[in-house]
């Protein structure tokens, strides 16, 4: 057998052995190759966040008040009446309105919360503005923030569809009372004060205005 024809042998030999072993590397693919499904995991579809929930509780009234609570049927039956109504777009305007008003009152303005405290409030915190005048007495107050609010009481009136809710602050703030002369006689601007609160908004649930009103006050 000749040189040439030797080395050819050879050569297809060794082709030969390379595709058999890249064979047995890659593996083969006819036709066409599906995509890669990953399997569901049991754990993760046995997690909470995966359910889904129909006819649930309401987690805008039970994230804030106990699910058979009294409130929490209040809370139901004014969002019966006004699908729009969100608890906690609710708290979240208290808090604001917490701030405004309380300031407001401290200043002895009055006049710029007129619409959003009942006839009674608004009695009330003239009567102490009046009273501050007549001594001649000046309150400088600085309100450094709420440090704890929660929803304390809810009703509602079916006959009037008159809701009412109560919510319970805890703030802070400076403040100093001085006198005619300017001489501090109570308070310092350096001691944080510390107050509690509960006030009671009401709003007729039917009505087009969605504004609440300040009606009670107290500890």
């Amino acid at each position: 057998m000749n040189s040439p024809l030797i080395q050819l042998l050879v050569l297809a030999g060794i082709a030969v052995f390379l595709i058999l072993r890249l064979r047995g590397v890659l593996g083969t693919r006819e036709g066409f190759e599906k995509p890669t499904v990953s399997r569901p995991d049991p754990e993760r579809r046995s997690k909470p966040e995966f359910d889904v929930i129909e006819g649930g509780p309401d987690l805008d009234i039970t994230d804030h008040v106990d699910e058979s609570s009294a409130a929490a049927k209040a809370l139901a039956a004014m969002k019966r009446v006004d699908p729009s109504f969100s608890v906690g777009e609710f708290l979240g305007g208290a808090r604001g309105a917490y701030e405004m008003i309380l300031m407001a009152f401290e200043k002895g303005d009055l006049e710029s919360i007129q619409s959003f405290i009942s006839e009674d409030v608004y009695e009330a915190f003239a009567g102490v503005v009046e009273d501050r005048k007549q001594k001649g007495l000046t309150i400088e107050a600085n309100f450094i923030g709420i440090s704890d609010m929660t929803l304390a009481h809810a009703e509602f009136d079916e006959a009037t569809k008159e809701g009412d809710v109560s919510v319970r602050f805890k703030s802070e703030m400076t403040s100093v009372v001085r006198d005619n002369a300017g001489d501090i006689i109570e308070g310092s601007d350096k001691e944080i004060k510390r107050q509690k609160d509960t006030w009671t908004f009401s709003r007729r649930m039917n009505s087009g205005d969605p504004n609440w009103q300040l009606i009670a006050t107290g500890e």
